[in-house]
């Protein structure tokens, strides 16, 4: 009798210790933590709190904190990520930033490609360069140019920071438009937004779920759309480029990131949930109406995708001879 009890008693030991639940399985009660280097109601923002009931629930459960860490260009939050324990339980979705920030910065604390694991790019947003209605009187890109040649330098553009993505596509249409209008940087695109609506700036480049409200109240104004063609979300709102300045091409895209060295079933389980959440009727109504294209990449994908971007950004950088001290 006793030698078939410790025959049960090592039998069960032997069954627990193969049910050992993997590591993500006993963290799954913490929560995730997504960073995010931008300020609260920018266009990453808006996306990612879309997300965030269906990404946990895609998680089992696991509870999801958004937080948001502005400044720098996003260094500031990044710079975060990177320090984070490479444990899947902390993680960030940037934008076009991070492979700009490497080209208009001196100094970064860290490589934007080398102390990162790449989980996925996920999609595509379109940008929007708006007036402030009240200041402006221009309606298109024909009346805009105009309007701004007929007063140079008298008026001023925002932006999310100095060397962003926000900076470059105005810089862009600046450049396109031979007009010449002062530059002011914001620290994030919330402060950005709410001076363009003040009136203390006339213009800036934004990406449209961050403004369709304010575009819908008619507290801002949209030219035109900096992609090459327009948003299922927006059709009414034509493209730069069909006005009459076909070489303007701006869009922002947004990537889920982890710290470098993330094991590769963390990689795995984060990239199915990811998948799993943007796939969800309700989430994939909210991009749509949002104007998104979500067309979520292999975590190989992105690692190459972060490459070439941030050589495509330094050749743009250079030509327009962009640098922050």
């Amino acid at each position: 009798m006793i030698q078939i009890h410790r025959r049960l008693i090592a039998l069960l030991a032997t069954g627990l210790l193969c049910a050992t639940p993997p590591l993500w399985a006993q963290t799954s009660d913490k929560p995730l933590r997504i960073i995010l280097p931008v300020g609260a109601g920018s266009g990453v923002d808006t996306i990612v709190r879309a997300v965030g009931p269906a990404l946990s629930k895609a998680l089992g459960g696991q509870p999801v904190i958004i937080e948001n860490l502005p400044g720098a260009g996003g260094i500031t939050g990044t710079a975060s990520l990177v320090k984070a324990a490479p444990d899947g339980l902390t993680i960030g979705v940037v934008s076009n930033n991070h492979v700009i920030n490497p080209s208009v910065y001196k100094k970064m604390p860290f490589d934007s490609v080398e102390d990162i694991t790449a989980i996925s790019v996920i999609g595509s947003t379109p940008m929007v360069l708006v007036v402030n209605p009240v200041k402006v009187p221009a309606k298109n890109v024909k009346e805009l140019i105009a309007f701004l040649k007929a007063r140079p330098d008298a008026y001023n553009y925002a932006s999310s920071g100095n060397g962003t993505i926000l900076h470059l596509a105005a810089e862009m249409f600046v450049d396109e438009a031979g007009v010449v209008i002062r530059h002011i940087p914001y620290k994030g695109s919330g402060p950005m937004i709410a001076d363009l609506i003040g009136g203390q700036v006339e213009m800036g480049v934004l990406a449209l779920p961050a403004i369709q409200g304010h575009l819908k109240s008619g507290a801002l104004r949209a030219i035109g759309v900096g992609g090459q063609s327009r948003s299922a979300a927006a059709p009414e709102i034509p493209t730069i480029a069909e006005q009459g300045l076909p070489n303007y091409d701006a869009s922002g895209w947004f990537a889920v990131i982890a710290p470098a060295k993330l094991p590769a079933a963390e990689v795995k389980r984060l990239h199915a949930a990811f998948i799993t959440a943007f796939a969800t009727p309700e989430v994939k109504d909210a991009m749509a109406r949002q104007g998104n294209d979500i067309h979520p990449s292999t975590p190989e994908a992105a690692a190459r995708f972060f490459r070439s971007e941030t050589e495509r950004y330094a050749r743009l950088v250079k030509k327009s001879d962009i640098k922050v001290d």
